[in-house]
C-alpha cells in the first residue's frame, strides 16, 4: 500500500471519529476522573491511544515538552499542568478536526489551571516533517501514533532531531512478535486499528537506536492482540538523546548483575565480576539511568565474586523443564544477555523458553528487561482468517 494512501486512509479514521465517536480497543486507558477536573468532556471522549505516557511523570517544570499525534490534546493538557506556566508544550496533528477540538478547548484548560494564557500550542503536521525547531525539546511523547506512520525510521531521525542533548522520549506504541504478512500489511481497517503499521520489536527499536538514541528501554509491556497466530503488543519505551558530557567521568566499570554476560548499544560485552577500562563514551553511557543498575564505575579496577554483596544472580530452580510455548523478548537497552543457565537472549528475535527459565525472568531483577508471549494459545499456527483474540475489551478508551 503507498504511504499516501495509508495516511489519507488513517486522517479520514479519526477525523470521522470526532464527530461519531467510534471507539477503537487499546490495552490501557487514562484516569478520567481525576483528567476532568481540568479537562473539558468533550477531550476525554476522543482520547484514543495504547498507554499513558508515563514520561510526563519526569517532567520539570519550564520544560518544553512535544506530543506527536496529539489528537484532541489530552495528553498535551496534562503536560501543561505538569510543566506550569512557564513551561511550553507542542501538540503536533495532521488531523484538521483533531486540531481544532483541541485548540477550542486549551483556553479553559488554561483557565482551570489557573494561568494568565494557554503555554499549549497545536501545529499541523506529520511525524515525518516535524514543524519543530532542531535542539528545542526536552521531551516527547506519543500514544499509539507512530505505528500510523509508514516512514517510522523517518519519524525517529525527527525525534533525534528536535530533541535537545540530554532530552528523552516517552512512546507508547504497538509493535509485533515478527514481520506481518502482505495481507495484515496491505489491510486499510488494520491500519487506523494500530495492527498493520506494526514493527517488530526489535525493528522498532533498532530504528531508534540507528536515529542516535540510546538506553531505550522498556517502562511497561503487555499483550494485546493476536491475530492468526502474530502477536501484538502493547509496549512503552523510554530512551536519550546523549550529551556525551555526563557529570563525573570513570576509569573503569564491572557488571554487577544479574546477567552473567551482556552486551551494551556501543557493541562492548561485559562479563559479570570482570573490569573494563572505559572510554569517555562508554562511561557516559553507563552512568546512563537503566545503565546505572547494571555497573559499578570507579576510578580503579573492581573484580566482584559470587561472594560479593554487589554480585547480583538468579539461579534456576533444579526441576526439569516444562514447555508451554512460552517466548521472551529482550526489550533494550542491551543488544544481548546471557542467564546463569546458560541461555542466551537477543534483542533480534523471542527465543523459546522453559518454564523454570520464565520463572527466572519473572524475578524482579530480571523483568524490567523482557516481554513475554505465548505462542500455545488461540491461534498459533492457524490458517489466515481462523483467529482473532483481544486482551482489551475496553467500552469507553481507544487506541
Amino acid at each position: 500500500m503507498e504511504s499516501n494512501v495509508i495516511t489519507r486512509s488513517v486522517n479520514e479514521r479519526y477525523a470521522r471519529a470526532v464527530t461519531t465517536g467510534e471507539e477503537m480497543c487499546c490495552p490501557t486507558g487514562y484516569n478520567h476522573d481525576e483528567l476532568r477536573a481540568f479537562i473539558p468532556e468533550p477531550v476525554l471522549k476522543v482520547s484514543y491511544g495504547c498507554g499513558t505516557p508515563v514520561g510526563l511523570t519526569t517532567v520539570q517544570p519550564g520544560e518544553t515538552v512535544l506530543d506527536i499525534g496529539s489528537g484532541g490534546g489530552i495528553d498535551c493538557f496534562e503536560a501543561s499542568r505538569r510543566v506550569g506556566a512557564n513551561g511550553r508544550v507542542i501538540g503536533l496533528d495532521m488531523t484538521d478536526e483533531m486540531l481544532a477540538l483541541a485548540r477550542t478547548h486549551a483556553p479553559a484548560v488554561a483557565g482551570n489551571l489557573g494561568y494568565a494564557r494557554s503555554n499549549v500550542e497545536f501545529r499541523k503536521g506529520q511525524a515525518e516533517a516535524m514543524p519543530v525547531d532542531d535542539d528545542s525539546v526536552d521531551l516527547i511523547v506519543s500514544n499509539c501514533v507512530i505505528n500510523l506512520s509508514p516512514d517510522k525510521e523517518q519519524v525517529f531521525r525527527e525525534m533525534f532531531r528536535v530533541l535537545r542533548p540530554g532530552g528523552r522520549f516517552s512512546i507508547s506504541d504497538i509493535v509485533a512478535d515478527r514481520a506481518l504478512p502482505q495481507y495484515l500489511i496491505h489491510d486499510r481497517e488494520k491500519w487506523g486499528d494500530c495492527l498493520s503499521g506494526s514493527l517488530p520489536l526489535h525493528e522498532y527499536w533498532h530504528g531508534l537506536r540507528t536515529a542516535g538514541l540510546l538506553d531505550i528501554h522498556q517502562v511497561n509491556v503487555m499483550p494485546w492482540r493476536v491475530i492468526d497466530g502474530y502477536h501484538f503488543l502493547s509496549v512503552t519505551l523510554t530512551g536519550y538523546k546523549m550529551t556525551w558530557t555526563p557529570p563525573a567521568t570513570f576509569a573503569f566499570a564491572t557488571l554487577t548483575g544479574p546477567f552473567s554476560s551482556v552486551t551494551d548499544e556501543l557493541g562492548r560485552t561485559w562479563q559479570r565480576g570482570v573490569p573494563q577500562p572505559l572510554e569517555p563514551r562508554t562511561s557516559a553511557l553507563l552512568q546512563m539511568p537503566r545503565y546505572a543498575e547494571l555497573f559499578h564505575l570507579a576510578d580503579t579496577p573492581v573484580t566482584f565474586t559470587r561472594d560479593d554483596p554487589r554480585w547480583r544472580e538468579v539461579l534456576p530452580e533444579d526441576t526439569a523443564c516444562a514447555w508451554h510455548g512460552d517466548f521472551a523478548l529482550l526489550t533494550g537497552p542491551l543488544l544481548d544477555v546471557r542467564d546463569d543457565d546458560g541461555h542466551l537472549f537477543s534483542c533480534n528475535a523471542p527465543t523459546e523458553i522453559c518454564s523454570k527459565t520464565r520463572k527466572v525472568l519473572e524475578h524482579p531483577l530480571y523483568a524490567p528487561y523482557f516481554g513475554m508471549i505465548n505462542r500455545a494459545g488461540a491461534g498459533a499456527g492457524q490458517p489466515a482468517g481462523a483467529a482473532e483474540s483481544d486482551a482489551c475489551r475496553s467500552s469507553s478508551e481507544c487506541c
